[in-house]
Formats: structure tokens, C-alpha cells, sequence
């Protein structure tokens, strides 16, 4: 995988909530998902790239329904971007294609949950309005490991580059 340059790119990281992470989902549980996206996030921060937290509210639904936090590990921190969406996709009525365009960014690396709703919808999207597309499988799940692996080998190669964690971050440190 080519590098990434940090000043053009930013790590989204799609509905890291507890009520989405406790889901069973499959081939990673959400725990592993977890944990290879606050490594990304991480990376992220220390390349100089843009972090962005994107969480999901029912849209009507106040209060939320528990659980509808971003976790404390996966929260946002100074620098970062929060996105509040309350459609499957990052970008539809959020201001988030332009943040990412105010920052320069032309390239998305997203993880997240689940892998054929909020990770799928939010690559379809960045790629159609123009982002080089990055996609660490195995930072991302489905909610059964057949959606997981629809996605990614049969959408996600036809809109981007499909990576593990580790490379993601080997070409974000260049």
C-alpha cells in the first residue's frame, strides 16, 4: 500500500457506541473493532491527520436509548471532528464533506461498525463525491460474517483500497 500523506487524509470512525458495539458481529467482535480503531485514531493523531468521531442518534428518539455514547477510548479528543448523523452515512446532512475539504483532506480511512450499514454507506458516499477510499478490513465488522465479506470483496475493492490495520497505519507514519 502506498503511503498516506497525514495533511490530506483523515481516519472516520463510524458509530463506536456501546449499544453498536455490544452486538454480536462477526468475523471481529466489536471489542477487537475497537481496539484496531483507537490504534488507527492513534496513528492518526501522532501523523498529524484529522480524526473524525462519528456517532449515530435516532432521529426522534429523546433521550437517546442507553448506550448511544461514543465510548471514552473512542471519544474525540482536542482536534478531532464529531459527527452526530442520524441516517446510516457520515456525510448526508452532517457538514462533513465540508470540514474534511476546509482541512484539505482528500482521503478517507474509515472503520467502525457495522461494516454493511454505517462503514459501507459512508465509503459509497465519499467515494461517489470524490475521496480516495481506504478500507482496513479487519477494523470494521458485520452483523454476521457473510455481510462483512460481501462488502469488503466484492464493494469495497471496486470503490477503494481494502488493507489490514496494520498497513493503514504503516503508510500514515509514511
Amino acid at each position: 500500500m502506498d503511503a498516506l500523506n497525514p495533511h490530506r487524509t483523515a481516519v472516520v470512525l463510524i458509530d463506536l457506541q456501546r449499544r453498536i458495539v455490544d452486538l454480536p458481529t462477526a468475523p471481529h467482535t466489536g471489542a477487537e473493532v475497537v481496539d484496531r480503531c483507537v490504534a488507527l485514531a492513534e496513528a492518526a493523531r501522532a501523523a498529524g491527520a484529522t480524526v473524525v468521531v462519528v456517532r449515530v442518534d435516532r432521529p426522534g428518539a429523546e433521550p437517546q436509548p442507553a448506550g448511544s455514547e461514543v465510548l471514552p477510548e473512542a471519544a474525540p479528543r482536542d482536534g478531532d471532528v464529531l459527527v452526530v448523523k442520524h441516517s446510516w452515512g457520515a456525510f448526508h446532512e452532517t457538514g462533513l464533506d465540508a470540514t474534511l475539504r476546509a482541512r484539505g483532506v482528500d482521503t478517507l480511512v474509515i472503520g467502525g461498525l457495522v461494516t454493511n450499514f454505517g462503514v459501507e454507506q459512508t465509503a459509497r458516499i465519499g467515494d461517489e463525491i470524490g475521496y480516495r477510499v481506504v478500507l482496513p478490513h479487519d477494523a470494521m465488522s458485520g452483523l454476521d460474517e457473510y455481510a462483512h465479506e460481501f462488502a469488503v470483496d466484492y464493494v469495497f475493492r471496486r470503490l477503494g483500497t481494502v488493507c489490514t490495520t496494520a498497513e493503514a497505519i504503516a503508510a500514515l507514519r509514511g
